[in-house]
């Protein structure tokens, strides 16, 4: 028994290993999934053991062939189930090639849009990727991801982004890299008052934004900076670039000061930033920047002159300042990000229409104290200095602590109440301010309020950047009275359809409106010529038989007559005369027509006027 139960299992192996081998040259073949083995059952089988017919007579085995057998078996068994591991389903195999290529085409349209997942793609060295992650920023912006790769590249670029976008690591941590390079390759060394690198900003509060940047990064990535900048004491800057220095960050009018007293060395400067370009073109901060890049151009001419590279950084182009700049600096590329001159995403914009009889202070303070009460930061911007100390002395009546921010404000003092905004004590959790902080301040701000509708889309932009940075939420509130309506109106239609605010200005859409209403009375009066005609030609030719009907016909067709005044003033002499008449059902009547008769006066009042006066005067 037990050698035919042994031989069972032979067969029973054989059957199967040679289904197995058919079902590699025949894949159509479906074969029965195999039935489990009970533990203690092993199937044997070997190599030159001959199928048995029943009639034939059992063979008998050894021992040692037994044991030599169920080697022979395991070492089958064991190769079949690696064999059966080599092959995978076709179902899977095509779902794997599927994700492959989806990967690949998502992949392929990262690389379009110039996006990466980490700094460590943008080709940033071991040094500045420290710092990246001191600052705990894991995945690049747009800005950052478009712009790094060709300031490596040492391309003269211009970055437009909007507003808290990352702008200022985007061409800091390239340039700190471009720094550092020069002094492995070149052997260049840190030298007093021969920087190699200058940063220019329009203001002081920015200048010390950038300059804190640097300071950061140059914990990771050895390198020297210090500031200069308007509004502070000349001797301590005089003595910082005494120093060995590798980059400056300042103010255009202060940097230029620094270089006429002997301060400061033009000779190395081989990288140049303008930080919010746009504002400094537009600030009149033209002809001190035109003064700068004079001897750098003069340099750079020469045979064996000194390139440089310039990186110009904006949040707005409008098509005047980019067309200066192009002059300005011929072959320099553009590289501007999808949300420029557009809304930014995690901001929510509300639009308060005042009809004239609502107090506006009123407004503000209603708007104002349920975000106050939520423990928000709010900066409440206005248009001229007169408007701002009236909005602050308001606040300061009804119990709202503010801290100012404007032109007539010291630069210590502002300075002191920026951080007073800043302190997370909540002393002064609103900023009063005009257009002087809307543009480089790096504040963390839940709530901007207009106070004043700004006279154009690029100062509402602006404005609304101090809010919703990097991704954060925020919110933007406009008090919108009635002679800012039709801006407004406009900027909120872009906003909605997520359009571009570039060229929108009081000015344009007045212009706009204008054109509008002529090209509307153009056609309504093509449309009442183009009536007139069809009348004239199908004017009928039996007009000449009858002399007196075409002539009755031709008074009731045709328009006013050439003394309509007259007519009118009769007119009205007698519904005058008509209430002498005492007062009855007849007379009723006359009175409902003669006030139906003054009602079609109305509109020739103007015209009548002379006329009745002429009457007046010659009766």
């Amino acid at each position: 028994m037990m050698q035919k139960a042994m031989m069972g299992g032979t067969s029973r192996t054989l059957l199967s290993t040679s289904l197995l081998s058919s079902a590699k040259h025949y894949p159509f073949l479906k074969l029965p999934k195999p039935s489990r083995v009970l533990t203690g059952f092993k199937p044997l089988c070997t190599a030159t053991t001959p199928i048995q017919s029943p009639t034939e007579a059992p063979i008998t085995l050894e021992p040692d062939q037994l044991r030599h057998s169920m080697l022979l078996e395991r070492l089958r068994m064991r190769h079949l189930k690696d064999s059966a591991k080599t092959l995978s389903p076709s179902k899977p195999q095509d779902k794997m090639v599927a994700f492959d290529k989806e990967a690949e085409v998502s992949d392929k349209g990262m690389r379009k849009k110039g996006m990466v997942g980490s700094f460590g793609d943008l080709g940033l060295s071991e040094e500045v990727m420290g710092a990246v992650k001191e600052m705990k920023i894991e995945v690049p912006t747009e800005i950052q991801c478009i712009g790094i790769p060709s300031i490596l590249d040492e391309k003269s670029v211009v970055l437009g982004s909007h507003t808290g976008s990352g702008k200022t690591l985007a061409y800091m941590l390239p340039l700190v890299q471009l720094l550092r390079r020069d002094e492995a390759l070149l052997g260049v060394l840190t030298k007093p008052r021969r920087p190699r690198a200058v940063v220019l900003c329009p203001t002081r509060e920015l200048s010390e934004q950038v300059f804190r940047v640097a300071k950061s990064i140059s914990h990771h990535a050895r390198f020297r900076s210090t500031m200069v900048s308007g509004g502070g004491r000349l001797r301590p800057q005089e003595d910082s670039l005494n120093n060995p220095i590798d980059m400056v960050v300042g103010t255009p009018g202060r940097v230029l000061q620094h270089i006429e007293e002997g301060n400061m060395v033009y000779g190395d400067i081989k990288y140049l930033v303008l930080d919010e370009a746009d504002t400094m073109f537009d600030r009149g901060f033209g002809p001190d920047i035109r003064k700068f890049l004079g001897p750098l151009k003069n340099r750079a001419s020469k045979p064996d002159g000194q390139g440089f590279q310039t990186i110009l950084v904006t949040a707005t182009m409008t098509k005047a300042v980019q067309k200066l700049i192009d002059e300005e600096f011929q072959g320099i590329e553009h590289l501007r990000t999808s949300t420029l001159h557009k809304k930014i995403a995690s901001a929510r914009h509300d639009f308060i229409k005042l009809s004239g009889s609502e107090n506006k202070l009123e407004a503000l303070l209603q708007v104002l104290e349920p975000s106050l009460a939520k423990g928000n930061r709010v900066m409440v911007f206005c248009n001229t200095l007169n408007s701002s100390r009236a909005v602050d002395h308001f606040l300061g009546e009804n119990q709202i602590s503010t801290v100012n921010y404007h032109g007539e404000v010291p630069a210590e003092q502002r300075v002191e109440n920026l951080n007073k905004f800043k302190s997370d004590n909540g002393d002064c959790p609103t900023l009063v301010c005009t257009d002087l902080a809307a543009r480089g301040l790096d504040l963390d701000v839940d709530h901007v309020i207009m106070f004043d509708f700004p006279l154009n889309s690029i100062d509402y932009l602006h404005r609304t950047g101090r809010t919703a940075r990097m991704g954060a939420k925020g919110k933007v509130t406009s008090l919108v009275a009635k002679k800012d309506s039709l801006l407004a109106e406009r900027i909120e239609e872009a906003i909605r359809k997520n359009e571009s605010l570039e060229s929108l200005t009081v000015d344009n859409v007045r212009r706009d409106v204008a054109r509008a209403r002529i090209t509307k009375q153009k056609e309504k009066s093509a449309k009442l010529i183009q009536v007139s005609n069809q009348k004239t030609k199908s004017k009928p030719a039996s007009n000449h038989t009858s002399g007196k009907k075409s002539s009755v016909a031709k008074s009731v067709k045709s328009p006013t007559p050439a003394k309509p005044s007259n007519k009118m003033v009769k007119v009205s002499k007698n519904s005058k005369s008509s209430k002498a008449f005492p007062v009855g059902k007849k007379n009723r009547s006359n009175k409902a027509n003669s006030t139906g008769m003054k009602l079609n006066v109305v509109g020739f009042r103007g015209r009548a006027s002379s006329s009745k006066k002429e009457s007046f005067r010659s009766s």
